[in-house]
């Protein structure tokens, strides 16, 4: 993928020199209102194993990476080549700039090109803010896992949305 450059944002493929900051970026924003579960690496080589460079589209202002899209085939399969899941994360001091709007245009972009499909992600229904940034940037329900876990004294929904996307004649690349 080419970065696309916008003013002074740039959104790019993932690079080795991108974990220490990804790292800390992922402390910051998976918190009980946004993951089931504490996100912990061990270490910036078990990040790595997980999110190997060139698996992320991040976003970078003026010198400093504010987000990240990651993407991945959800399960490895053949059949499910045509499908790609994600998850955005967007620094609280960047959101409401439209870095994640433009995080998601270009993680739509780079899927097509790979005959991709289907984006889809998975959120808690306790993150209303969320649910509504994906519903404006095309995502709709598909469906929802009831009482899925309980967190913060409540049990919480696991909302499954997806986008379709007019990828290429093919049946799928090799994206992710």
């Amino acid at each position: 993928m080419r970065p696309i450059h916008k003013g002074t944002l740039t959104i790019r493929l993932s690079e080795i020199r991108d974990a220490r900051e990804l790292i800390v970026l992922d402390n910051m924003i998976w918190t009980e209102e946004t993951t089931p579960g504490p996100l912990m690496w061990r270490s910036r080589e078990d990040f790595l194993l997980h999110a190997p460079p060139g698996s992320q589209l991040v976003a970078v202002q003026d010198g400093v990476l504010c987000g990240y899209v990651g993407f991945g085939n959800p399960d490895g399969m053949e059949s499910h080549r045509h499908v790609c899941e994600i998850n955005i994360a967007v620094h609280p001091d960047y959101q409401r700039q439209g870095i994640g709007r433009a995080l998601i245009a270009a993680i739509k972009q780079h899927a097509a090109q790979y005959g991709i499909r289907k984006l889809r992600l998975r959120a808690l229904s306790c993150n209303a803010p969320a649910l509504a940034f994906y519903r404006k940037c095309g995502f709709r329900e598909e469906g929802r896992l009831r009482e899925e876990f309980y967190l913060g004294g409540r049990y919480v929904d696991e909302v499954y949305m997806s986008c379709m996307l007019n990828g290429g004649k093919s049946y799928g690349g090799r994206f992710a």
